[in-house]
């Protein structure tokens, strides 16, 4: 049997989708980039649903990228990041009629000027599994972060600490040199789309490098940043519950700054929610809880499991040499 559609039965069918009438929103998911609508056609029930194609990667059509969008929103800049909405056009031409009533269908986020380290992370690679020991975080990967933060990496952190830049988009702080926190959209979530919400909470304290550095004495406090990241968040949007969101942490984090992730639950869970990337942080808390030992006990004495790409510096610094050295052994 043929794969190709006769002509006349695909014209037919392109022919239903302009006589489609809605009736309602079934579902939106995948982030905001599939929807699911119910109506008819023809006074007979249909269900239309509508997802957002891939991208193409032909030369021709990378080098003109830029020339498609039009619209573009600014949401915010911080240091070397800025983070955009915009529409494409299926011209070149920015003043297509379409372009000024179409809403925003892509979210953009600019590096400028960016680093090799940026370039290594966002590129294509393989995944390999590594396991942390506390040996091997003391002797090898703390002093990796620690020349990786004194390159600077952090200021884009620190001006929002320092109410430098973004303090428009801080919807909820409490200060305090050792306790403080704020909370704020992450820039990878457009703002709009309630089911892929996702938020962070960032501490003032710069001393939490990562979840490593958490000990005992700490669970009183990641309890009540918990409470309140949560009530805060709820506040803001009142059609969310409190159990319609997860807080996670990363190891490794893509900066070494202690950091929370506030998500919706129904943000479907990709390579940053993924075990081996994404540690719960409720688990973190009980964890710490039942850990034998004083209040200065903590995750630094515990194994980590974890992914790290091969094109990253901390593969290639760190666990590549390390695993090159034990099979020699």
């Amino acid at each position: 049997m043929s794969s190709t559609t006769p002509p006349d039965i695909a014209k037919h069918a392109e022919n239903l989708i302009t006589r489609f009438k809605l009736d309602r929103l079934l579902n939106q998911d995948q982030a905001g980039r599939r929807i699911s609508l119910l109506g008819t056609i023809d006074s007979q029930p249909a269900i239309l649903i509508a997802e957002r194609a891939a991208f193409s990667t032909t030369n021709s059509h990378l080098e003109n990228f830029s020339t498609f969008l039009t619209n573009i929103k600014n949401l915010g800049a911080n240091d070397i990041y800025s983070w955009f909405l915009a529409s494409t056009t299926t011209t070149s031409s920015p003043s297509s009629s379409l372009s000024s009533s179409s809403p925003p269908d892509l979210k953009l986020n600019l590096i400028h000027p960016c680093t090799e380290q940026h370039v290594r992370k966002y590129s294509a690679q393989g995944v390999r599994t590594v396991t942390e020991t506390p040996q091997i975080y003391q002797d090898h990967v703390r002093p990796f972060i620690e020349k990786k933060r004194e390159k600077g990496s952090l200021n884009w952190v620190y001006n929002i600490i320092e109410g430098r830049t973004e303090q428009e988009d801080v919807v909820y702080r409490e200060t305090g040199e050792a306790e403080g926190f704020l909370l704020l959209p992450d820039l990878n979530w457009d703002r709009t789309t309630l089911p892929s919400l996702h938020l962070l909470g960032l501490v003032e304290r710069r001393d939490i490098w990562s979840v490593r550095d958490l000990r005992k004495s700490h669970v009183a406090w990641l309890r009540h940043m918990r409470t309140k990241l949560l009530d805060a968040t709820v506040k803001l949007y009142p059609t969310i519950e409190k159990d319609q969101l997860k807080l996670y942490v990363h190891y490794q984090p893509t900066y070494h700054h202690f950091h929370i992730h506030i998500v919706h639950v129904a943000l479907e869970a990709g390579a940053t929610q993924a075990i081996g990337k994404a540690l719960g942080l409720e688990n973190i808390i009980s964890q710490l809880e039942t850990m034998a030992g004083g209040p200065e006990a903590g995750m630094a004495d515990v194994e980590l499991t974890y992914q790290v790409g091969e094109a990253s510096e901390l593969w290639m610094s760190v666990f590549e040499p390390l695993k090159k050295q034990s099979t020699k052994q």
